[in-house]
Formats: structure tokens, sequence, C-alpha cells
């Protein structure tokens, strides 16, 4: 089939509700066909919610079965990961997963050894990658501007807490939350991080330690190049979604900012007033994720290479299950070789 000429024909597993932010971005793409969703909870009702989508199943096996499904998007709760990623490989399609991969290190190797060995494409979840203020920052890195990269600050902070339910099955803050900045400190930086050092607290709300998690955290870095980094997490920022990475060096600094409600600043003889950043994730990276999906189906055709690999994703675990032994041991921690487990 040749795919530049005809609709790149896709299978989604798991239609909660990031499987639905990719299916609101999927209609915006002409070249893509989205022909079977894949959830445990459909019912009826689903085909009058997805009137474009022409087959609905309960089991993932018979969108893998598919032959002209080439590509699925895999977006079901985390532990079940690994073995759909497994299966899809065997099955011959090319995937994208959401992050983070798996939370068992043993099923993780075996996944990622199963889509090498098959030879199918994989992209890993990690959308602020694709963020076009985040992207410039590497590009000033890139061309020079920066000089010697020497410090490296991430900001993320939730607008509100997750539910209990939530927390209870999301891996904990570094795995769930901060996992996007330790990509994201490998993406910006263009270097791998060698240890990892942690101060965290519970600062919002006291049930969460019934979870074993924390709600805040200064996650200090060191790269194998010698520069420095600091990631300052919070489950609650009252004022929005707050998103910040500043890049400095021996030539100069690259910052990125907060996308605010909107332009508009006030200025009378009382002060003046800007609005707050954008409340919820969705808002902020809302073209983020349409350009993570367009550029996992470019790779598929053949267009360039896979943007954010296998390779990431384990990367990016190994930092999380880092910054979690550091705030246990209350010590510095190395991190770990991607097979190590």
């Amino acid at each position: 089939m040749d795919f530049h000429n005809k609709k790149l024909v896709i299978g989604l597993i798991g239609a909660g509700r990031i499987g639905n932010v990719h299916y609101k971005n999927l209609r915006r793409m002409s070249d893509v066909q989205l022909k079977t969703i894949c959830d445990i909870r459909f019912d009826d009702s689903w085909k009058e919610k997805y009137p474009d989508v022409s087959n609905f199943t309960t089991n993932y096996q018979e969108v893998l079965s598919d032959p002209n499904i080439k590509a699925v998007l895999i977006c079901v709760p985390t532990d079940l990961h690994p073995q759909i990623i497994k299966d899809a490989a065997l099955a011959g399609k090319d995937i994208f997963c959401e992050k983070p991969v798996g939370f068992n290190n043993k099923d993780i190797i075996d996944a990622f050894k199963t889509v090498t060995d098959q030879g199918v494409k994989f992209q890993v979840g990690f959308n602020r990658r694709f963020d076009k203020s985040f992207m410039r920052i590497v590009d000033c890195r890139n061309e020079g501007k920066i000089g010697r990269p020497q410090i490296l600050k991430i900001t993320s902070r939730d607008p509100e807490p997750p539910s209990y339910d939530y927390v209870a099955h999301s891996g904990g803050i570094f795995m769930d939350m901060t996992i996007h900045d330790f990509d994201m400190a490998r993406f910006i930086s263009g270097n791998e991080v060698k240890t990892i050092f942690v101060s965290g607290n519970i600062l919002i709300d006291d049930k969460i330690s019934k979870y074993n998690d924390i709600d805040t955290a200064i996650i200090n870095l060191k790269f194998s190049n010698g520069m420095l980094g600091v990631i300052d997490n919070s489950r609650q920022a009252v004022y929005g979604y707050d998103q910040r990475i500043e890049l400095f060096g021996s030539n100069g600094v690259a910052l990125a900012g907060n996308v605010p409600e909107s332009e508009l600043t006030y200025a009378s003889s009382n002060g003046t007033t800007r609005d707050n950043p954008e409340y919820f994730f969705l808002q902020r990276y809302n073209e983020a994720y349409f350009n993570e999906l367009r550029s996992f189906f470019g790779a598929v055709q053949g267009k360039h290479k896979v943007a954010c690999t296998f390779t990431d994703g384990i990367k990016a675990i190994r930092l999380a299950e880092a910054a979690k032994k550091s705030y246990n041991t209350g010590t510095a921690v190395e991190v770990r070789d991607i097979y190590s487990y």
C-alpha cells in the first residue's frame, strides 16, 4: 500500500480522556482514517458519539488482527501497556503509546525487545517535545546561541491535585507528573542526567500520605557534561497551569514562559494586570498533542525517524526511579542503565 497517496488506517485502543484528545485531533487529519476503537466500556451509544468510526470492539486483539490497520494508538492504563505493546509488535503494527511505557521493569524490557526484534516503529507520548516554544529552546541550543549550556530550570506545577483514586494508581508523582519533566530535561539539554537529588514533602493535602506519595518536590540534576539542572513540582498552583523552562549558558539564555488565557494586558492608575496561565493541560498543550501525532504518522509513512523512541521512554522511567530512591534515602542517586531492573 502506498501510504503517501492513500489514507493511513489506524486503530485506537483505549478511549478515555487522553484517547478522546487524540480522537478529536485525528478528525483534523484528512490523510488518516480511524477505523476501529477498542474500549471495555463500549456500548451502542458510542456509534453516535464517534460517527466517523466504522468498527468498535472490547477486545484489542480484533484491532491487531485487522490487516488494513497499519498503526495503533495505545491509551489504556499504564499497567496494561507492555502486554499490548508486545502483541501489537508481533502483529506487525506500528505503535504510539502513552507515557509511561509501563511500571514493571521486566515487562517493559520484554516489550522493548519485542518491538526491536519485530522492527516496527514505536513512539512514546511525551507531547511536550512538540510544544513550539520548547522546540525553539532546542533550536537556540543547536544553533549555538546558548553557547555552553550551564543551567536548566524547569517549573511544572498543576492547577489542582488529582483525585485520590488517580493517585492510588498513578505510580507516584515522579512516575506520573515529573516523568514529563525528566523527558524534557534530556530533550532540552541534549544530554543525559547522571545523578539526581530530591527534596520533597506533603504541603497541600496530608491525605495523600496514605498512598505513599508527596505533592511538592525540588529535584536537582547533574548532567553527564557537567551542567546543572533543577525541576520544581507542585500539585497545586492556584493561579493556573504553570509551565516554564529556562536554558542558561555562556552566550545567553532561552526562556519559554506560560501561555496566558489571553494576551490582554490592562493598565490603569491602580496598576497593571494580565490574565493568568491557561488552567488545564489540555488547553496548554492542545497543539502539542496534535503535532506529536502528525510526527508519529510521518514516521510511519517513512518521511522521517521517530521523534521520541522507546529508549527515550525507558530513560525517563529510569530518572523517575532514581528520583523516588533519592527521596526515600535522602541521598544523591546515580541513574541506572535502561536495561537494568
